[in-house]
């Protein structure tokens, strides 16, 4: 949901979209990888940051060109006025798909055999942008390595289909010290040797961990948004900036006796006279309910920790360490001063999760 300033209230819970911080993320991935050519993932939303003005702070970034998972995805930021090329990454699922892809000037990642033949029902003479996928061991998506060959003739027998490039995904780029990123690199420079066109390997984490990924196109998505895809790093460790804020705010404070208990389940006990705090958001706007008694939250520019569980539509806050805590005060749940990596171990998930968790009840902002 986006805010619009005339409305006559303050939302109550907000994601704050800092768009220098993606330019300035941007601008990492070409110190990184200045000889290659970048396509920005934006898909899920770009990852809840809002899909139409990141696509427009991107193109005016420089980027060259933009990455979706699906066809309704592409649709929105084509809706929006976006102009860039637009990959759709699982393809397209219809002939009636490919027909409207076409039209929207799209490329399509073809992944396998079904897709192709799918393609081939379109008229010969139709020009179509397509990337082929291969598995160099994920085995998620892509056709298998031996198939090069046969890929490379179908597309000679398509004169006007105008290869963009071929496509790999790694599966274990986050683990700087597992072996299996520089064997599917090697699987896939082996097949393609001899091949003409583009390749592209590297994701975010494939990019900061691994030179050899840095071919003619990197892929970065997470990174973008200032958050690390490698394990214990945060993004400032890496050069980047966090582009995400979520707050909300106090609505009530509470003083508890001796034996009280706090939310659902009376899973947490005062063990001495305390102040409590509770805070406009829960499960339902994207925070999640596994996240523990101790997780933090920042008030006043001071971490205090979540106690009880979390509920529907609100948490509450253990407040002896911050006894001026007056209502409405802004509650961090991640942003400066607190890392979503760090909230994400102790949801004992990732970023990732948390960013395209959100729910339309957060009211998205940019600036």
């Amino acid at each position: 949901m986006t805010f619009s300033p005339a409305l006559p209230y303050v939302p109550r819970v907000t994601a704050t979209v800092d768009l220098s911080a993606i330019r300035h993320n941007v601008a990492r991935v070409r110190e990184l990888a200045p000889r290659s050519r970048l396509m920005a993932a934006i898909k899920a939303d770009a990852y809840g940051h809002g899909a139409v003005p990141v696509a427009q702070t991107l193109s005016t970034a420089g980027v060259d060109a933009l990455a979706v998972a699906c066809l309704e995805e592409a649709l929105v930021l084509r809706a929006a006025g976006i102009e860039a090329p637009i990959a759709l990454l699982e393809g397209v699922l219809s002939l009636a798909e490919a027909e409207l892809a076409v039209q929207q000037r799209l490329q399509i990642v073809i992944h396998a055999s079904w897709q192709l033949q799918l393609l081939q029902q379109l008229p010969a003479s139709q020009p179509l942008q397509v990337w082929f996928k291969l598995d160099s061991g994920m085995h998620r998506l892509g056709f298998p390595i031996a198939t090069v060959q046969s890929l490379f003739d179908s597309l000679q027998a398509h004169p006007a289909w105008q290869l963009q490039g071929w496509i790999t995904h790694l599966a274990c780029a986050d683990d700087v010290d597992n072996p299996m990123t520089l064997q599917q690199i090697a699987l896939f420079e082996h097949a393609l040797r001899g091949f003409a066109g583009p390749r592209s390997i590297a994701n975010s984490a494939g990019l900061l961990a691994w030179p050899q990924a840095r071919v003619d196109w990197v892929r970065p998505g997470l990174m973008l948004y200032g958050a690390s895809p490698l394990a214990d790093k945060i993004g400032s460790d890496l050069g980047l900036r966090p582009a995400m804020r979520v707050e909300s705010r106090l609505i009530a404070i509470h003083d508890l006796k001796v034996g009280d208990s706090v939310g659902y389940g009376a899973t947490f006990r005062a063990t001495e006279p305390m102040r409590i705090g509770v805070v406009a958001v829960g499960y339902a706007d994207g925070v999640h309910r596994i996240l523990p008694s101790g997780a933090p939250v920042l008030v006043q520019g001071v971490r205090v920790p979540i106690i009880g569980r979390v509920s529907m539509d609100m948490i509450s806050i253990d407040l002896r360490a911050l006894p001026q805590a007056q209502i409405n005060d802004a509650v961090l749940l991640w942003g400066a001063g607190l890392p979503v990596e760090e909230v994400a171990k102790w949801a004992g998930t990732l970023a990732y999760e948390l960013f395209c968790g959100l729910t339309n009840r957060v009211h998205l902002l940019h600036q």
